[in-house]
């Protein structure tokens, strides 16, 4: 999936930060909502009705790209964080029980790799809910979180542990690449947790306290891997962690990851239990909305481990063999594979009418021919797991546009042009429509994880951005516009003119989606003046 070369701008774009130094000195602590700033109103909205809350109970701190920027530039190069935030995130300090966390939608990173690379920064008992209203990375709502702990506390965590605590969080998460999740945050969670409890300072004593670990865990780490933990934990030693600070999250986040799946899930229900009987009034962790998410929502939770398995995001395997990587994503170990995203919003269990694995193996599950499957692509989902978060919010305002556009849902695609007004030029049936709206998104994704360093300019340019030229060319060949193309059989009963018109549409809604417009070009050229 070339996790580890995404991985910078992935923990850029679902980053949660908040400007500014100068905290407010508070008797109490309150609860603090971050909202990302380039979320619709409507998916604000949504984010305060999954957490449960309104504006009269919380604190609500808008981020900014530029919060990001000021937070992230020393650690990634300002062209991989994007320009887009997203990320929200719902924190309550607490007076014990450890750091508590939740999570909804982030796909790459676990509620246990937040919560032990939280502990690294400083807190000590807190309870989290890190989410977005789509699927993203996840992997720097950490920082987010710990500028959200520090408003509502009106307290500043040290600024070394917080450098550190990212540096935790992109070391597990490369490491995670490797060797799966669950093992990961084991190693590095259980070496961590030795290396305080002990007071470990010498770096040999803290090697043979790694490489235990991961043979204790049947964890295979190269020399690579350990000496980039071993080099972390030096650091973390100097730190001088009180361990009855950091025991209760530390001995959780190991009991989830080194459980066997059985034995999590009786954790588990004893901890549902436990939660229920307790004073877990004002639990924000079990009090959040799932409703308000939808369907097929992917989640996981430092008190619940098998949420994990329920919502389809714990896959947690390294072995070449298997179908699914750590993140739930088929592996992209061939190329030239077609890869398709496990963690769909429309799958649901059992329905396997259309679907293929994935390359398309011959071999379907009732040994016909997988002809058809193949064609059917309108059951089958895009692999979105190497964008960014920039480029996943403007993937999935695609995805809105074509479903309201091609496949007739209004609100989609009111909602995707922001105009309330605008109407469906052609009506396509449901069966077209959904093929169309796959070859767009096919023909999107590839330009966003391609790049724009393959294009040449033809002197027939439009536009300014090159996205949108690429883009053009692309929906040109798609509708049968552009000379010696041909458009697909779901276009096949359509005239010229309405062919024509889907184009204008589609390239219209790319425009809006880029700041970007030819209507002032052609009014020139028509006029030949401005």
């Amino acid at each position: 999936m070339k996790k580890a070369k995404a991985l910078g701008a992935l923990l850029c774009s679902a980053c949660l930060a908040v400007a500014g130094t100068s905290l407010p000195a508070m008797a109490d602590s309150m609860k603090v909502v971050t909202l990302g700033a380039d979320l619709t109103d409507a998916q604000k909205n949504t984010m305060m009705k999954y957490f449960n809350v309104d504006s009269s109970q919380v604190q609500i701190l808008t981020i900014t790209n530029q919060d990001e920027r000021d937070h992230l530039s020393a650690y990634v190069p300002i062209e991989q964080i994007g320009t887009r935030t997203v990320s929200c995130a719902y924190v309550k300090p607490t007076q014990s029980g450890g750091i508590k966390v939740r999570t909804a939608n982030l796909n790459w990173v676990t509620c246990n790799m937040i919560a032990t690379s939280l502990s690294t920064s400083g807190v000590k008992n807190c309870e989290v809910v890190a989410a977005c209203p789509f699927e993203v990375s996840g992997t720097g709502a950490l920082t987010g979180i710990q500028m959200a702990y520090e408003t509502a506390t009106g307290e500043e965590l040290d600024s070394a542990k917080k450098e550190l605590a990212t540096e935790e969080m992109v070391v597990t998460g490369n490491l995670a690449d490797e060797v799966g999740k669950n093992d990961a945050t084991t190693v590095m969670n259980n070496s961590k947790m030795q290396v305080i409890r002990d007071n470990v300072q010498n770096a040999d004593d803290i090697y043979n306290i790694v490489v235990n670990v991961a043979q204790q865990n049947n964890v295979n780490l190269d020399s690579d891997q350990i000496d980039k933990i071993v080099s972390l934990l030096q650091q973390i030693a100097q730190q001088d962690y009180n361990y009855d600070d950091v025991k209760a999250t530390l001995e959780q986040v190991d009991q989830n990851t080194s459980e066997s799946s059985d034995d999590i899930g009786d954790v588990a229900d004893e901890e549902d239990d436990t939660v229920n009987a307790g004073d877990s009034a004002d639990d924000i962790l079990n009090s959040v909305d799932n409703s308000a998410l939808g369907g097929d929502v992917v989640e996981s939770s430092t008190e619940n481990p098998s949420l994990e398995q329920d919502t389809g995001m714990d896959t947690d395997t390294s072995d070449a063999d298997s179908e699914t990587t750590d993140d739930g994503t088929f592996d992209n170990t061939d190329e030239d594979e077609v890869i398709y995203d496990e963690n769909t919003d429309d799958s649901t269990d059992g329905d396997t009418e259309d679907s293929s694995d994935a390359s398309l193996d011959e071999n379907t599950e009732d040994g016909s021919d997988d002809t058809q499957d193949a064609d059917s692509s309108s059951s089958e989902e895009l692999d979105t797991a190497s964008l960014t978060d920039d480029q996943m919010l403007l993937f999935n305002q695609a995805e809105t546009f074509c479903k309201g556009e091609y496949e007739g849902d209004v609100d989609s695609l009111h909602t995707a042009m922001g105009d309330d007004t605008a109407e469906n030029s052609v009506v396509l049936d449901a069966e077209n429509g959904a093929a169309l709206t796959k070859e767009v998104e096919k023909a999107y994704l590839k330009i966003l994880t391609d790049g724009t360093d393959s294009y040449e300019a033809d002197g027939t340019e439009m536009y300014m951005t090159t996205e949108l030229n690429m883009l053009d060319r692309s929906m040109k060949e798609i509708f049968g516009i552009s000379e010696g193309s041909q458009a697909g059989p779901e276009l096949s009963e359509l005239t010229d003119d309405e062919r024509q018109s889907l184009y204008k549409d589609t390239m219209k809604f790319f425009e809006k989606l880029y700041n970007e417009s030819t209507e002032t070009y052609d009014t020139e050229d028509a006029s030949g003046e401005e």
